[in-house]
């Protein structure tokens, strides 16, 4: 690794009254902070030109290749702040591991993870103030890479373009914990085998949207796939991986096989979960598991697991001229207990006995 990060930091910082009053009640996605890192890939030349500067817009040349093929990844994690003001992230070298491969599956080239964690260090020290105490709330990361070539032949860009903002959030879905529900997709799919769905690329959440419209339109707040040979395998949401809890504390959760993501809080579940002495089984999960042990108390507790949720309790799952409700619907007991672990250790209330949080500040 040869490149370094020049760091030019903002004339025009956020004022502190300001900030706390973002602070106070931060949304999830919708204000940033002051600053954010690029760095340019040539071919022939590798990555240069690192560094940190104000937050604003990029110039886009109207051909870039990422208008017309879609070619771009990106990873989301969380800064935490712990309980002596410090600030730790939460596995990094997982997501700089997986942006990796989500680049070489796109065609894009990949940013060595030194670079990567380098340029979430230098980011989050810089805008530390932007880090928001309370449950729930963190500074959401989001790292990016796009194609920047310049020209309309389908081929791999020539060049890259990698940034890295950040947000100040709060909970995912508004107001207190709830249960959400889903809608089971009937007609689209999120991916196919030999396709993107292990990869975080844009393509993959833009072709999932169409189905989300159609569950709000259906009274529920989010959509879950079905795979797209025989339509009976469950796979994720739109943005997160999923947990049944049979009656016996037996977690079930559908199988790493290429067409879902690699979640890395879904990972830690599993983790925590068979250190607390639960089974985890990690197969194929036909939806009729679902319908039908909700019905006979088979299923007793389902939940939704990413970065942006953690972890999210279901209540309804819902189809055309059917619904499943899962126990008596609310938050479950097992699906609090291990959210509530996992949060312990992410907001420094637990010992991280994993090696997990990657102190910064």
């Amino acid at each position: 690794m040869s490149m370094q990060f020049a760091v030019t930091p903002t004339d025009h910082p956020t004022s502190d009254k300001a900030r706390a009053e973002i602070l106070a009640n931060p949304a999830f996605g919708k204000v940033f902070t002051d600053h954010m890192v690029t760095a340019t890939y040539t071919e022939g030349q590798g990555w240069h030109d690192g560094v940190l500067t104000a937050y604003g817009p990029t110039l886009v040349d109207p051909a870039s290749v990422v208008l017309h093929y879609g070619q771009t990844v990106f990873e989301g994690m969380k800064a935490y702040r712990q309980p002596d003001g410090g600030v730790s992230l939460f596995r990094p070298e997982r997501n700089a591991r997986r942006m990796a491969k989500s680049s070489e599956r796109l065609a894009l080239p990949q940013l060595p993870e030194e670079l990567f964690l380098e340029s979430l260090e230098l980011l989050v020290k810089q805008d530390q103030a932007w880090v928001p105490n309370g449950e729930g709330a963190s500074l959401y990361l989001r790292p990016f890479i796009w194609a920047t070539e310049v020209g309309l032949g389908v081929r791999p860009s020539a060049s890259a373009l990698y940034q890295l903002i950040a947000s100040p959030s709060g909970n995912y879905f508004s107001g207190p914990l709830r249960p959400v529900s889903l809608w089971l997709s009937q007609e689209y799919t999120r991916s196919a085998p030999g396709g993107t769905g292990a990869a975080k690329c844009g393509g993959n959440y833009a072709a999932s949207l169409i189905a989300q419209q159609e569950a709000i339109a259906n009274g529920c707040d989010q959509v879950v796939f079905l795979d797209a040979g025989e339509h009976r395998w469950l796979e994720e949401l739109g943005g997160m991986n999923i947990f049944l809890v049979l009656d016996d504390g037996t977690l079930v959760t559908p199988e790493v096989s290429g067409t879902i993501l690699e979640g890395i809080t879904r990972d830690s579940i599993i983790t925590i979960a068979k250190d607390l002495g639960h089974t985890v089984e990690e197969r194929r999960v036909d939806v009729d598991e679902w319908r039908k042990g909700a019905v006979d108390g088979r299923v007793v507790e389902v939940f939704a697991c990413g970065t942006a949720a953690v972890i999210t309790p279901i209540g309804a799952l819902r189809w055309p001229g059917g619904e499943a409700v899962a126990g008596t619907g609310e938050p479950g007991t097992i699906t609090m207990k291990l959210r509530n672990a996992l949060m312990d250790v992410q907001y420094g209330r637990a010992e991280d006995t994993y090696g997990w949080m990657r102190r910064v500040v």
